[in-house]
């Protein structure tokens, strides 16, 4: 029987202090996981559908097999874990700014710590996104510098408005998008999950860059409020050649 509620971890990083909470659910009994970085709430085990949705979403849109994936953002693992679900992928590289979320999964602290370490399949890398993303040396890869992948997932920040750091809106930008672009398979895929409406602005940035965009909207129920709640993915296709 676990306790009510429980910090199974906190720690002081570079981006501000995050935490790693256990709660039981009051209506359900089960289980509940949650991070906060400072005052901010990043993820719940309560909301994973678009997190879910996000990998389906953009597999759905990837053809052939033996498909390599990139997934920027780790938190509580279920974009990763959804990933590893689709039998074509051959390899999947999750890159996470923060070593302490790798650590928690490594340590089993998380419900999916203990499939998506033990995936063969699976790397979990300590690295900025943003950064790596900018730069074509070493790329999203740091052991295969130039590395492209089939598809490239980006759940880090709340939308493309809503950043958790300045240094990340320009990533949102044609220009940002363009260099992510070169890192993709002609023909591959980038999904992006944003916790806002579609946002006409950024779907605009898409349409400047890729060949084919589509926001998906993504609802759920909402056990806390009551009703449901929305999501969107953003999924593009790079130009084929």
């Amino acid at each position: 029987m676990s306790a009510r509620f429980e910090e199974l971890d906190w720690r002081p990083t570079p981006k501000g202090e995050i935490s790693l909470r256990r709660r039981r659910d009051p209506s359900s009994g089960a289980d509940v996981f949650e991070v906060k970085l400072d005052d901010d709430f990043l993820m719940s085990s309560l909301f994973t559908a678009g997190e879910v949705a996000l990998a389906q979403l953009a597999l759905d849109e990837c053809s052939g097999e033996d498909l390599d994936v990139l997934v920027g953002g780790l938190g509580l693992g279920y974009t990763a874990d959804a990933v590893l679900q689709d039998p074509r992928v051959r390899s999947l590289t999750v890159l996470e700014a923060l070593p302490e979320v790798i650590e928690w999964h490594e340590r089993e602290l998380v419900p999916l710590g203990a499939r998506l370490t033990a995936d063969p399949r699976c790397r979990l890398i300590p690295g900025d996104f943003f950064s790596q993303a900018r730069h074509a040396e070493p790329g999203l890869d740091p052991v295969t510098p130039g590395r492209r992948f089939h598809a490239v997932l980006v759940d880090i920040d709340h939308s493309p408005s809503h950043v958790l750091h300045p240094s990340h809106a320009s990533f949102y930008q044609p220009e940002g998008l363009r260099r992510l672009a070169e890192r993709l398979h002609p023909g591959g895929v980038f999904a992006l999950w944003s916790d806002d409406p579609p946002e006409e602005s950024f779907e605009s940035a898409l349409a400047e860059v890729f060949a084919e965009s589509t926001p998906h909207v993504v609802t759920f129920d909402n056990p806390l409020r009551g009703g449901t709640s929305d999501n969107t993915v953003y999924v593009a296709r790079s130009q084929t050649g």
